[in-house]
């Protein structure tokens, strides 16, 4: 960092502090410089190898990693990823998401993965059969466990509207198959005009779109529950040796850790195929997302999240470095305690075989955090709400029964997740106008 633009920041940094604390936030700005710094020192590589852990990434998302929880992560890893296959299937796994920036958000929702899956086939066609095959052989493989559960799986898109369970569907939409729908290898659907009519699985793989894997994850040390996902950026390799992401865009890297030093060949390999334009496409579909979270979809939290990224990428220093430090307020624990709700509601489902001494462990912990975050009148009506959800857990009879309980715990919760974003960000005269610019654009 040069001397004037060290100045810059530091001046930046001095009126977000002031904004901070007015706020109620504590800005430690030797921290904050010290991050500064390392963010702005110049590198010749963007991608970095962590020598000691073996993880590597973007060298800015690297610098929110923290490896005190990496072997927990790759042991829910080995459950999600997909094999290679010699000469047939090369993948790549990493963490995405509030995972990938353990040592700033205390307190993840879930744990994502990503994953490079590049299928080397004779033509398109035959890799999206390979493709079919690989997903139904996972998700039938990871059906239950006392540790784990299948949610659901996308894969596939609607070729024409349809009416599914009552809910209508536009064309195009992402298609979400249950574990019987999978085992079955058909869902069965209502044209618009009410005439019936099936979708089948390997159908449905000629054109995959947007696939992802979804579990509940119960940690039997830890006593907590987990929802994992594995969202896949699946890539057809020719025998010419040129690449085709089969949902025709090839994602970038600007968020994700890479598990394994083994996989830095077959990564370096798919992202010489990302597009030059891929940094700002990636920043314009954050925006975009942000835009849906302070408007028609309001979660400040998640907008908050968003807004850190995009700041990083695009230079704006002092406002992320203010958001570094949001993220670990101790009401932001809500944010977890919202996320878990609906975990533990996904885990106590009819013939779910994840322990009922987890759950019920992981709701304890949920009741204590809100005890610890709130005061009030807030506190007592969360934490009534949860004694409800608890002692329905307390009983396996009711399996099934918890989503009107869980629904209303989490819609209080994510209210005061809300507020709070929302106050710390618009608190803050250059958040506030970033994202008023982002209220005003068009659609």
């Amino acid at each position: 960092m040069t001397e004037q633009g060290a100045n810059t920041y530091s001046e930046q940094l001095r009126q977000i502090i002031e904004s901070a604390r007015r706020l109620g936030v504590e800005l430690d700005e030797a921290d904050a410089l010290q991050w500064l710094a390392a963010m702005t020192a110049t590198q010749e590589e963007d991608v970095v190898l962590d020598s000691k852990t073996g993880v590597f990434g973007h060298r800015i998302t690297l610098l929110d990693f923290s490896d005190d929880d990496l072997a927990h992560f790759r042991k829910i890893g080995r459950l999600v990823e997909f094999d290679d296959i010699p000469g047939k299937v090369e993948t790549a796994l990493a963490l995405s998401g509030s995972a990938a920036q353990s040592k700033i958000q205390m307190y993840p929702g879930d744990a994502d993965y990503f994953e490079r899956v590049n299928i080397l086939a004779e033509s398109r066609e035959e890799a999206c059969r390979i493709l079919s095959g690989l997903m139904r052989d996972k998700a039938l493989g990871t059906l239950g466990g006392p540790d784990h559960e299948l949610i659901q799986v996308r894969m596939g898109s609607y070729p024409f509207d349809v009416v599914r369970e009552g809910n209508a569907e536009r064309a195009g939409s992402s298609i979400t198959w249950s574990p019987e729908e999978i085992e079955a290898g058909v869902i069965h659907v209502e044209t618009a005009d009410g005439r019936p009519a099936e979708l089948r699985w390997e159908e449905a793989a000629l054109e995959p779109g947007w696939c992802k894997l979804d579990w509940v994850v119960a940690d039997s040390v830890r006593k907590q529950l987990v929802n994992a996902s594995n969202m896949l950026d699946v890539t057809w390799e020719a025998p010419d040796g040129s690449i085709t992401p089969l949902d025709g865009y090839l994602d970038s890297y600007f968020q994700e850790i890479y598990l394994e030093a083994d996989s830095v060949p077959i990564f370096s390999k798919l992202v010489k195929h990302v597009s030059g334009d891929a940094l700002e496409d990636y920043i314009r579909q954050l925006r975009k997302e942000v835009k849906k979270y302070v408007t028609k979809d309001p979660n400040y939290g998640k907008a908050a999240k968003r807004l850190y990224n995009i700041f990083r990428l695009e230079g704006r220093y002092a406002e992320a470095a203010y958001l570094r430090e949001l993220f670990d307020e101790p009401t932001t624990m809500l944010y977890q305690v919202w996320s878990l709700i609906r975990t533990i509601d996904e885990a106590f489902q009819p013939n779910s075989r994840i322990e009922r001494e987890t759950i019920l462990d992981q709701a304890d912990s949920l009741i204590l955090a809100v005890v610890q975050s709130l005061e009030g009148v807030q506190e007592i009506e969360i934490t009534r709400l949860l004694l409800r959800l608890r002692a329905l857990l307390a009983e396996d009879a009711q399996r099934g029964a918890l989503s009107p309980q869980a629904n209303a715990a989490r819609a209080e919760i994510i209210n005061i997740v809300n507020n709070f974003f929302h106050d710390k960000l618009t608190g803050v005269p250059t958040i506030r106008d970033y994202i008023g610019t982002l209220q005003e654009a068009e659609a």
